[in-house]
């Protein structure tokens, strides 16, 4: 079965065309400034947003590659409450999310050029969508690279990344916002 991937692209089109006016034009100064210590800067969201989607590659892969789902991707009651709330919770700014694992946080600095590595990688992922259209989008599991024990439909892992950039686009937006920002 051959899924629409059209909407999928024109999403991580507009969410590179609106990085790219953004922030492509901003200095190193303002796109590593943090409104607090605690914070991520505007690069750092973007790095953040590279490791994500970088790690979701490897599981992608192998079904690309025609991996089975494991047992746990078949017989998980809870892969479509997962995937759900995933996407409900990403669509929402009102509760703050830990990084899920080390290897997706950010360093405190991010070298230049942020805003091209992010296009880079947006590009990429979008010239794989024709591949991942052939795979079965209800039927093929995948597990977290994050966490192990979720487990979510295909379909709902691209909604979820779509999902969860624009979150981080928009924390990326306030940063522009905060009085300590420079002008």
């Amino acid at each position: 079965m051959k899924n629409d991937t059209s909407l999928i692209k024109s999403e991580l089109e507009k969410i590179t065309n609106d990085i790219r006016s953004t922030f492509g034009s901003l200095s190193d100064e303002q796109l590593n400034c943090k409104s607090a210590a605690e914070s991520w800067s505007i690069a750092q969201c973007l790095d953040h947003l590279i490791k994500t989607n970088d790690g979701t590659k490897p599981g992608i892969d192998a079904k690309l590659a025609g991996a089975k789902n494991s047992f746990l991707e078949s017989w998980s009651p809870l892969t479509g409450f997962f995937g759900g709330f995933l996407k409900k919770s990403l669509m929402s700014d009102k509760k703050k999310f830990k990084a899920p694992t080390k290897s997706i946080v950010p360093p405190s600095e991010i070298e230049a050029g942020i805003v091209e590595r992010f296009a880079e990688n947006q590009n990429g992922l979008i010239s794989r969508l024709d591949a991942i259209a052939e795979l079965d989008w209800e039927k093929t599991v995948l597990t977290s690279p994050f966490m192990s024990i979720m487990t979510y439909r295909l379909r709902d892992g691209l909604d979820i990344l779509v999902e969860h950039e624009k979150r981080h686009i928009r924390q990326a937006k306030r940063v522009m916002e905060a009085v300590e920002f420079p002008k």
